[in-house]
Order: C-alpha cells, then sequence, then structure tokens
C-alpha cells in the first residue's frame, strides 16, 4: 500500500540523484520554468498516476540543462534510480540502430534504396538459425515479396512485415503489404535489416554498436544484450498496481528492441544526435525527412488499420528510424518505448535545440507524459491520442 511516507521519499529522493544546472529551462514558446518547479511537478504527477520511478533529461541549445531521477528503481526494496541505473531500453534502441545504419549509408557499405536480399550471396531463409527465433527465415521461402524490401522501408516502417510474427495467429513471418506502400510498424523489418548487415558485415549487432556507437560516446553502460556489470544496478519493471515483473535476462540482441542503457547514457546519444556528432549534418538531415505520411487513427490496435486526417496538423509521418511532426518551431524527431514495466519517450527539435527523455519503470507512466511534456518544454505537438497516452485523470 502506497503511504504518504512513500510519496515524502519519493520526493526527497531526487536531490541525491540530479545533476543541477542551476538555471531555468526554457520552451519551445521561450517561457521558463524553474528546476524547482519542474521537480514538484514532475513529483506531484507520478503520485497521481502511481508511476514508482522516473528519468528526465531536458535540452536548450542542444545542451541537457536538467538531467533527474526520481523514485525507485525496485518499489519492494526502496532502492532509488540514479543516473546510472539500468532501464530497459525497449523500442528507444531503434532509433540508436537507424544511427548505425546511416553511418554504413555514408561510407558507401549500405544504398538505402537497393533491395536488401541482394547483398547476400545466397536467400536469406538458406542460412541457418543461430538465435533462438528471430534470424529464422524459412516462412519467406514461397514470400518473393521479401525480395522488394530495402534499407529504406525498414527505417521507415514501410516493410510490409507485422510488428512481430507472434502477432500472427500461426505465428509465420509473412510480408502483409505491398513492401513501401504503407506505414505499419515493424520491429521485424528492423531486425531482418540486421541479421542482412550482420551476414554483410560478418560482424554481430552487439560488435557493431560498441565499435561505431556505445563506444565512441563513452555509452559504457549500454548494450543490446544483458551484461554481467548490469547486475549491479538495474529497474525492475512494474505493473499499473506497482508490483514487480520478473527481469528478462536472456534476450538475443535485437535492433528493434534489446537496448539496455542508462538515463546518462542515452543523453549522451541524444546530444550526439543533436551536434551531428556521429553524422554528417545531410545525413542526419535525410534521418529527420518525411519518408511516408502516416494517416493511421492509432499506431498500434485495431485503429492503426484506419485512416483520418486527425494528425494532418502536425504532419505526422516517418523518417528513417524516428517518427516526425511538424511545429511552429520546426520539426519534432519522436520516438518512443513500451515494454513490461517500461514507458518511454524521447523527442527533439533540432532548428530549436530543444528535446526530452522521459524514461519510466511503471506501467502507468504514460499517462503523464502529456502534461510533462507541456509542463517541461511547451511540447502541445506530440500526437498523444495517437500515441494512446491517455492522461491518468481522463482515464475510466
Amino acid at each position: 500500500m502506497i503511504t504518504k511516507n512513500y510519496w515524502l521519499i519519493l520526493f526527497l529522493l531526487f536531490h541525491y540523484t540530479a545533476v543541477c544546472f542551476g538555471q531555468n529551462i526554457i520552451k519551445l514558446d521561450k517561457t521558463e520554468i524553474s528546476e524547482a518547479d519542474l521537480d514538484a511537478k514532475i513529483v506531484a504527477l507520478m503520485k497521481a498516476a502511481n508511476v514508482q520511478g522516473l528519468a528526465v533529461t531536458v535540452f536548450n541549445n542542444k545542451e541537457p540543462v536538467y538531467q533527474k531521477t526520481f523514485g525507485y528503481k525496485n518499489a519492494i526494496t526502496k532502492e532509488p534510480i540514479n543516473m546510472e541505473t539500468n532501464f530497459y531500453g525497449a523500442s528507444l534502441s531503434k532509433p540508436v540502430f537507424a544511427v548505425l545504419v546511416m553511418q554504413l549509408v555514408e561510407r558507401g557499405i549500405l544504398d538505402l534504396d537497393k533491395p536488401l536480399q541482394e547483398y547476400l550471396p545466397k536467400p536469406i531463409y538458406d542460412y541457418k538459425p543461430t538465435k533462438k527465433w528471430h534470424d529464422n527465415y524459412q516462412d519467406l521461402k514461397d514470400d518473393p515479396a521479401y525480395l522488394k524490401i530495402t534499407a529504406r522501408m525498414c527505417l521507415d516502417h514501410t516493410s510490409g512485415f507485422p510488428n512481430w510474427r507472434w502477432d500472427e495467429a500461426d505465428h509465420k513471418l509473412r510480408v502483409k503489404t505491398t513492401p513501401g506502400s504503407r506505414y505499419s510498424y515493424s520491429g521485424e523489418g528492423l531486425v531482418y535489416l540486421q541479421v542482412v548487415l550482420e551476414h554483410l558485415l560478418d560482424k554481430p549487432l552487439e560488435q557493431l554498436m560498441q565499435e561505431n556507437i556505445f563506444a565512441p560516446l563513452k555509452m559504457n553502460n549500454s548494450s543490446y544484450t544483458w551484461q554481467t556489470k548490469f547486475e549491479k544496478d538495474y529497474c525492475l519493471g512494474h505493473n499499473s498496481n506497482g508490483e514487480t515483473y520478473e527481469k528478462d535476462k536472456d534476450n538475443d540482441a535485437r535492433s528493434a528492441s534489446t537496448l539496455e542503457t542508462t538515463l546518462g547514457d542515452y543523453t549522451l546519444f541524444t546530444r550526439a544526435v543533436f551536434q551531428n556528432q556521429l553524422l554528417s549534418q545531410s545525413a542526419t538531415s535525410e534521418m529527420f525527412t518525411q519518408q511516408i505520411k502516416i494517416r493511421s487513427i492509432a499506431q498500434f490496435g485495431p485503429l492503426r488499420l484506419t485512416d483520418s486526417n486527425a494528425n494532418d496538423g502536425i504532419d505526422l509521418g516517418y523518417g528513417l528510424g524516428w517518427v516526425l511532426l511538424k511545429s511552429p518551431y520546426g520539426t519534432g524527431a519522436f520516438k518512443e518505448g513500451h515494454g513490461d514495466g517500461f514507458q518511454h519517450y524521447s523527442i527533439i527539435f533540432p532548428q530549436a535545440g530543444t528535446g526530452i527523455i522521459i524514461m519510466s519503470n511503471s506501467d502507468n507512466a504514460e499517462s503523464i507524459f502529456k502534461e510533462l511534456l507541456e509542463s517541461a518544454i511547451g511540447d502541445i505537438y506530440t500526437p498523444w491520442r495517437w500515441e494512446n497516452y491517455i492522461p491518468y485523470n481522463q482515464k475510466d
């Protein structure tokens, strides 16, 4: 049972788990909020929605100006989250992988529009699987539509694959729509691109990420596989009742979903994207250029198949690894993460130099994202209905 003392302790915790910059945060519209007011707002939102833990970085002028953690990595043991506490990153994995792919494009190793099968000496389904399931492409043997799939289609979610093969009634992987024709969120598309690159470069995903992203940025606490060093400091996910999930430590590395990271490390990555530390300005601009317009009412669920003009005002679409929107302050590039007990959101406005990272180990966190985005950076553009980020005070 949550007590008043719980929330008092929660309020005090941020004093010990914060990087303080001693300045007001400037929002998109140039209004300001003080660190103290944002602290209080976050604590109040967490209390109202029963969110066990939260980690937040805010950027002004492409630099972090607010970086704090709140609450517990385990509500039972009352151990606080800090900057180096490991979070399961879920789909925050995707933009990190997208940057690697764009590096390979810049080096001339990969062409975004060349069918991926053409990079391999034999059909993808002729390779013997070495992982639990994700590199098994036997189902594509009689599905020639996959031959059209390119890296661009994988990054902008128009590959035609389902999100995961496990979403299909028979658990078989298939191309469901003509590649390149329609946006449909697909982790399988990103993993297919990963597997082709692993065969092409003869290196596993983890090695590629360490060599090209993590080591250069000194992201020392990030990996696409569980590492022994994470044992000393990691979050457990919490369900909507505040009960903990068992930690999954037995995943193969998958580009779409298995990133383990920290607020500190993901801040380094986001800063690098802002400042073109890993890519040229032209490659970054292409990554943040709309490839496909999104017309679906919702990102997931039955309404993903129904179109509307509800998000035409922000010109919602997909870039390469990121969802894009238009605002009076330029393009907003965002990515969410969602898994059992973990809910994350990150959005950056490159022209304005403003952005935010929100990471949480609670199934209730998405219910505070709308209000937190508005309070912290003045973001009233994120399509929260499309994301199903129903505010805690609007739920039945």
